[in-house]
């Protein structure tokens, strides 16, 4: 299974594809564009062609856009849902012009207006953009999440809902973040509870729908709803959530994307990918010696 790291792309999309070749990245994770600003640039055509030639040159795939933070599809809030909404369509356009399959989606926050009124909400937004996901061939992922404060997508019901909600449902998918799902109180820790996490999934979302896992250990206990991030096995998961993921027939080809902290080198995204690698009983090509 491809293993890599989220990416900066300072200086264009296209360093991205460089940084994580230098890494050792087998697969990696981009924001399309700035992920803190509504207001963007243009992705320039040399740039599109370079990221092309590069992701074809370097083997990298696949490569995952993620979202913007200030996208919020869950706002009751018209003028932030319409600024939402042409965000996300940008972020598609972008996806389409650069051969990104997959688009990682936060489902958004409902704001106090209530989950039954933000959940519509998302799904009035993913409806909208509906057409051009599919004309592109983009699928959009929804990410599952900590649970902090109004956020929705924590609980897997939510995301069942959404998927019962909107008009057409075949162009989406999820991300499975290990980190979100145990501060949302998912037990991955044992295998009893790793099976019963994973089974609850099925039943209401289908493990079909996982097409992207976010691979990180957690600072927070179980069901805290923090959403930090740790370095795999230095977190409150430790080792075992991804031994047993990492060998799971079940994933095997699925691109498993660190969002680990790290500096300015990214030489901690190397230690990570280093430890994830020795998990495996299974030996498969790697680039990291």
């Amino acid at each position: 299974m491809p293993i890599g790291a989220h990416m900066s792309i300072a200086g264009g999309v296209d360093k991205a594809i460089l940084r994580g070749y230098e890494l050792g990245c087998e697969t990696i994770q981009i924001f399309t564009r700035s992920p803190r600003q509504w207001r963007s640039r243009d992705l320039e055509p040399e740039e599109r062609e370079r990221f092309r030639l590069l992701k074809e040159k370097t083997g990298i795939d696949p490569v995952v856009a993620h979202d913007c933070y200030l996208i919020n599809l869950a706002s009751s809030d018209e003028k932030l849902w319409r600024k939402s909404l042409a965000v996300l369509e940008e972020e598609i356009g972008h996806c389409g012009a650069l051969g990104i399959p997959y688009l990682v989606v936060h489902p958004g926050a409902h704001l106090d207006a209530g989950e039954e009124v933000g959940l519509k909400r998302i799904a009035q937004g993913l409806d909208r953009v509906a057409g051009l996901a599919k004309a592109l061939g983009v699928e959009v992922l929804l990410e599952n999440t900590a649970g902090q404060g109004t956020s929705l997508g924590s609980r897997f019901e939510q995301l069942a809902t959404l998927l019962h909600l909107v008009d057409d449902n075949s162009w989406l998918g999820t991300c499975f973040d290990t980190c979100h799902a145990f501060a949302a109180g998912y037990e991955l820790r044992t295998p009893s509870g790793y099976d019963r996490t994973w089974r609850e999934l099925d039943n209401l979302v289908g493990l079909e729908r996982v097409k992207v896992i976010h691979i990180n250990d957690a600072l927070g206990d179980l069901g805290s709803s923090l959403d930090r991030h740790q370095h795999i096995g230095q977190g409150t998961l430790g080792l075992e959530p991804f031994r047993m993921l990492l060998n799971d027939d079940r994933f095997q080809g699925l691109p498993m994307l660190l969002e680990t902290p790290k500096g300015a080198s990214g030489l901690e995204d190397r230690e990570n990918m280093r430890v994830l690698h020795g998990l495996m009983t299974r030996k498969e090509s790697q680039r990291l010696s």
